[in-house]
C-alpha cells in the first residue's frame, strides 16, 4: 500500500481543516517545500496536493505551488482542488502534476470529466469521490450533491476509471479512525478499482488494517502535522512494504 501524505493549501501556506470545515484552519507551515522535502527525505515517494482556494474559486489558485514542489523534488505529486476547466488540468500538468484528481467536475460537469479520462487516461486522472452520510460533497464539501457514493464510484469504473480517492468528510481531520467499513464495501462491491483510502488516519496500525483490506494508497495528514504518526513509523512501514 502506498503512503500518500497531504499538504493542504490556503493562502501558499500548508494548513489542515477539520471535517472540510474552512473556519477551522489551521497553517502547520508557512512554506510547502520545506514540508515535502522533510517527506521525501524518509524515502517517501507520493504526494497528494490539494489546492483548497481553489476547490472554493472558479479556477486553479495555488499552482505555483505545485509548480515549485515538483520541480524542487521527485515526489509524484497528485494534484487537486480547482480543476473544474481544459486550461486548469493543462495549467496542472504543466507545473509538474503526475495525476489529477477531479471531485466537483466529476458531477457537476462529467463529460468534460469523462474528456480528461479519454484524451489523458486511467493512469493521470484520479475520482475523486468525497462523501457525507454516502452522499458525494462537491465544491471543497460546501455542497453536498444527491448522489449516492458507492454507484456514483461505479458509474466512473465503467467509463474507465482505476484510482479512487475516497474520503469520509465526517472522519477527516478528527484523528477517530478512518472509515474500514466503507471502505471494505466499496471494495467489496467494485474489487477491480485501486482504492485510496483518505480522511481520520490516526495511528500507525490502522495503517496494515487499511492494507489488509486491500486500500491500494491512504492519505495521510493531520495524524503526520500533530506527531500521532512519526516520520520514522512511515519509513519503517515503506520500508517493509
Amino acid at each position: 500500500m502506498r503512503i500518500i501524505p497531504a499538504i493542504d493549501i490556503i493562502d501558499g501556506k500548508c494548513v489542515r481543516l477539520s471535517k472540510g470545515d474552512y473556519s477551522t484552519k489551521k497553517i502547520y507551515n508557512e512554506h510547502p517545500l520545506e514540508v515535502a522535502k522533510a517527506f521525501e527525505g524518509v524515502g517517501i515517494k507520493y504526494l497528494h496536493l490539494v489546492d483548497l482556494d481553489g476547490a472554493k474559486s472558479k479556477e486553479i489558485v495555488n499552482y505555483k505551488i505545485l509548480e515549485q514542489i515538483a520541480s524542487k523534488t521527485n515526489l509524484k505529486i497528485d494534484f487537486g482542488g480547482g480543476l473544474k476547466s481544459d486550461k486548469d488540468l493543462n495549467i496542472a500538468f504543466e507545473c509538474g502534476a503526475n495525476q489529477v484528481t477531479g471531485g466537483s467536475i466529476a458531477v457537476k460537469d462529467p463529460e468534460v470529466f469523462k474528456s480528461w479520462l479519454k484524451v489523458y487516461g486511467a493512469d493521470k486522472i484520479i475520482l475523486g469521490a468525497d462523501a457525507h452520510d454516502e452522499k458525494v460533497a462537491i465544491s471543497g464539501w460546501l455542497e453536498s450533491s444527491d448522489k449516492e457514493l458507492i454507484p456514483f464510484i461505479e458509474g466512473y469504473k465503467n467509463e474507465g476509471i482505476n484510482y479512487v480517492i475516497c474520503t469520509d468528510i465526517s472522519k477527516d481531520g478528527m484523528l477517530e479512525g478512518p472509515s474500514f467499513e466503507l471502505y471494505k464495501r466499496i471494495l467489496m462491491q467494485i474489487p477491480e478499482i485501486s482504492l485510496i483510502a483518505s480522511g481520520g488516519i490516526s495511528h500507525y496500525d490502522e495503517l496494515a488494517k487499511l492494507a489488509e483490506l486491500g486500500c491500494e494508497g491512504t492519505i495521510i495528514g493531520k495524524a503526520i502535522y500533530e506527531n500521532r504518526i512519526s516520520m520514522q513509523q512511515l519509513e519503517a512501514f515503506i520500508l517493509s512494504s
